[in-house]
């Protein structure tokens, strides 16, 4: 008998307890490191000590820390080594470790993503992935099982931030809803028996705060999950318009800043790196609770 908490319900509790709702996304590029990061001559080394700082900077004010995979895995096996690290540091932490990877392939395969990322004691374990669609529910269906086995859970990619989400993701179908639509009723789907004591399902769905003329729509098809909402910060999406994705307590989605919060220190001067990027995760929290209050 599974007796693991839901990881909604577990997302939840730390939302209403540090009274955030902000993810800070960690995507380790040297291009983009402080001076002091990026002088370093092992750019792994410097890859380890950038997560590790940006944790210790964020943990009081972030209800989660989203590690990109590919600027880890680009350096090979050392960058996947610095990667399970992190991942672990965070959850020692307290905050919720998503790890990005959009992965999408048969069920089989997806079941070794599952030992992979979700098992406990694996040695990339996270809190929950995010996951790609276009398999179909069968892709889906391990990471719905193994979620609700472990108290972990997923973000399904439904509508993402990026301005050519509209090549794929808007295509009309033969009723003429876009195919974006039938991804959220799929997600919602094969999501329904993981619902928590909060109302909220361990299956997620990625939509990009870029698009908030959707997000009504999308709120409606997908009334149990939480929205991991990328676009804050660099992509300029205005976290006044994202009401519709929350419930009168405030909850319902995470909104996501990775390279506003992270490199923050490339616009306000006189201040560390990590400094910079603490005041930066404050201020995505406070407009969010301004524009979006959590009872």
């Amino acid at each position: 008998m599974n007796n693991a908490p839901n990881f909604a319900d577990r997302l939840v509790e730390r939302i209403l307890r540090i009274k955030s709702r902000v993810c800070v996304g960690c995507d380790p590029d040297p291009a983009l490191f402080p001076p002091e990061l990026a002088e370093e001559e092992d750019a792994v080394a410097a890859t380890a000590t950038f997560g590790f700082e940006l944790m210790a900077a964020v943990r009081e004010v972030a209800a989660a820390v989203k590690f990109q995979a590919a600027f880890y895995e680009r350096f090979g096996p050392a960058g996947i080594e610095v990667l399970a690290r992190h991942l672990a540091a965070a959850r020692e932490a307290g905050l919720i470790a998503i790890l990005d990877c959009k992965r999408g392939d048969v069920g089989h395969t997806m079941r070794a993503y599952c030992e992979a990322y979700l098992t406990p004691g694996a040695p990339l374990e996270a809190d929950a992935v995010t996951l790609a669609p276009y398999i179909g529910a069968d892709g889906l269906a391990p990471f719905s099982v193994c979620a609700g086995e472990h108290g972990k859970g997923y973000f399904v990619v439904v509508k993402s931030s990026n301005p050519s989400t509209t090549d794929v993701q808007d295509v009309r179908m033969e009723d003429g809803r876009p195919v974006y639509h039938r991804v959220a009723e799929m997600t919602a789907a094969v999501g329904r028996h993981l619902v928590g004591e909060s109302g909220y399902s361990a299956a997620g769905a990625v939509v990009g705060a870029t698009y908030p003329d959707v997000v009504a729509r999308l709120r409606e098809l997908m009334p149990q999950q939480i929205f991991l909402m990328p676009g804050v910060g660099a992509q300029g999406a205005d976290v006044g318009l994202l009401g519709p994705a929350f419930d009168t307590r405030g909850l319902g989605a995470l909104v996501s800043s990775s390279r506003g919060v992270a490199y923050a220190w490339r616009e306000r001067e006189g201040m560390s790196w990590q400094e910079a990027a603490r005041e930066a995760a404050r201020d995505l929290r406070r407009a969010v609770n301004e524009a979006l209050p959590i009872w």
